[in-house]
């Protein structure tokens, strides 16, 4: 089966052709797991697969629900044409709702945080952290992300591309991005720059002095950790302008490059 070779091809197509085709970047082990029949609606006929993917759009918008009533999508992503009509995970996420919820996307008053990148909760953060969640989760996720990156090469292939970019949000996504073989196209020196940071005699370490519940020394040696600590502004500015891609089909097991700890 192929597709059009763009986001902005597949949003021309009729709807139900639209849901079929954006309905094969689920994992099925993620269908599996919360029970949920293929065509994506509950038992009472109730859509649980939402898009936002507007004819004459080069972008799309899609949630996964285990639940039509449910408050979080057990998947949600956001993906756009780059100006040469190649594939842009822009955000991509999973949440086994059935776990504890941390509210570090969103202020006391609800005002939205954008997972922490624009405002920050820092009693939900401080919660998550000692939960053993990374920045930006507010559920732990279903462990499920190499079946996922398996599905959406395969779902990239059947459009004709041979890669794709992705948007780190956070510097441990990179690190994961990098463990499955993402190349850096923007970013690698700064990445570089935070390894040095915590390395022996860095400029970081004496920053990881417990003046804030992220900034703990064990964050030297911890991905998760070190994470949180750049998630805290260690570095005296935010994580940002990091951009991965990766070729379909080159490797998919992971690598074992990393020698620090999650």
């Amino acid at each position: 089966m192929s597709f059009p070779s763009t986001i902005a091809g597949l949003n021309q197509l009729p709807a139900d052709q639209k849901r079929e085709t954006y309905a094969q970047i689920i994992p099925p082990d993620l269908l599996t797991q919360y029970q949920i029949d293929q065509e994506l609606i509950d038992p009472q006929g109730r859509d649980l697969f939402l898009l936002h993917c507007p004819p004459g759009s080069s972008s799309t918008e899609l949630a996964l629900y285990h639940q039509a009533d449910a408050k979080d999508p057990i998947l949600f992503g956001h993906i756009t044409d780059t100006i040469h009509g190649q594939l842009h995970i822009l955000l991509y996420g999973m949440n086994d709702v059935l776990t504890p919820r941390y509210n570090v996307d969103r202020l006391p008053d609800g005002t939205k945080t954008s997972f922490g990148t624009n405002q920050r909760n820092l009693d939900a953060e401080q919660k998550a952290l000692e939960a053993g969640l990374a920045p930006g989760q507010i559920y732990r996720g279903p462990h499920l992300f190499k079946e996922s990156l398996q599905q959406f090469e395969e779902f990239a292939s059947c459009m004709g591309q041979d890669l794709f970019f992705v948007e780190p949000l956070f510097y441990h996504v990179a690190i994961i991005f990098e463990k499955y073989h993402f190349h850096y196209q923007t970013g690698k020196k700064f990445m570089a720059r935070i390894n040095e940071g915590f390395s022996e005699s860095g400029d970081l370490l004496p920053l990881l002095d417990n003046s804030t519940p992220f900034r703990t020394p064990k964050a030297a040696n911890k991905i998760r950790l070190r994470s949180w600590a750049v998630h805290d502004n260690i570095l005296g500015k935010p994580f940002t302008n990091v951009t991965m891609y990766k070729y379909i089909d080159k490797d998919i097991a992971p690598c074992q490059d990393h020698t620090l700890d999650w």
